[in-house]
């Protein structure tokens, strides 16, 4: 085990959480949650991303493990240390927070406003998104030191779309851990099933259509 990429991941999500989530949570305000969310990410990309690439999202993860840009054995530690990261975030925003009446900044949608499929393909084409970005930037390495900027900044223009309508989670972390401490699970699988298919297609869209082959 890569101790200092494993601690990486679970430091980045718990940041993640309590930064982000604990915006939604204080604020609600829909740009300063999503530059809070996306400077999380811009910061820890530099901070961290020659530990471990700083996924510290699950979908992520996930979309490099596709495209075989990381071992299988590599994903799995990342994905325990990515929901602990996620559920710790959670748990120390309730204790700052006095519990969890606040909402903790969990990620839902209005089921009056908003039927099951649409989050879903929501969700699917915002992480889409995001992951496209990872791949053509850090991953294939054209982006060289911009990267961070570029997928923070790619993250923040997808909350302020997806924002009001399903929270834009695009992170199966990001939505666990609140959820966890507020006892709400119903729409989870939503924010699992949606940002892994979002991040699957992403990665093969990439290596078979953009992916440099010389």
């Amino acid at each position: 085990m890569n101790f200092r990429a494993s601690f990486s991941e679970l430091i980045g999500t718990f940041a993640l959480i309590f930064i982000g989530a604990g915006a939604a949570a204080i604020d609600g305000e829909l740009i300063v949650v999503a530059l809070a969310h996306g400077m999380v990410i811009i910061g820890l990309a530099y901070a961290y991303g020659h530990h471990s690439g700083t996924h510290i999202n699950p979908a992520v993860t996930f979309g490099l493990l596709i495209a075989g840009e990381i071992k299988t054995k590599t994903a799995i530690n990342y994905w325990i240390m990515q929901f602990a990261g996620g559920i710790l975030g959670a748990a120390a925003l309730s204790f700052v927070l006095g519990g969890s009446t606040s909402g903790l900044g969990a990620t839902q949608f209005d089921t009056t406003a908003t039927n099951v499929s649409q989050a879903l393909v929501l969700e699917l084409i915002l992480t889409f998104l995001l992951v496209n970005t990872i791949m053509n930037t850090a991953v294939s390495g054209k982006a060289g030191n911009l990267a961070g900027l570029a997928i923070g900044s790619t993250l923040i223009f997808c909350i302020l779309m997806g924002g009001p309508i399903t929270g834009a989670s695009l992170n199966p972390a990001r939505t666990l851990g609140p959820a966890l401490l507020t006892g709400n699970l119903d729409q989870l699988w939503v924010y699992i099933v949606g940002p892994l298919a979002g991040a699957a297609i992403a990665s093969i869209f990439y290596v078979n259509v953009l992916k440099d082959k010389s």
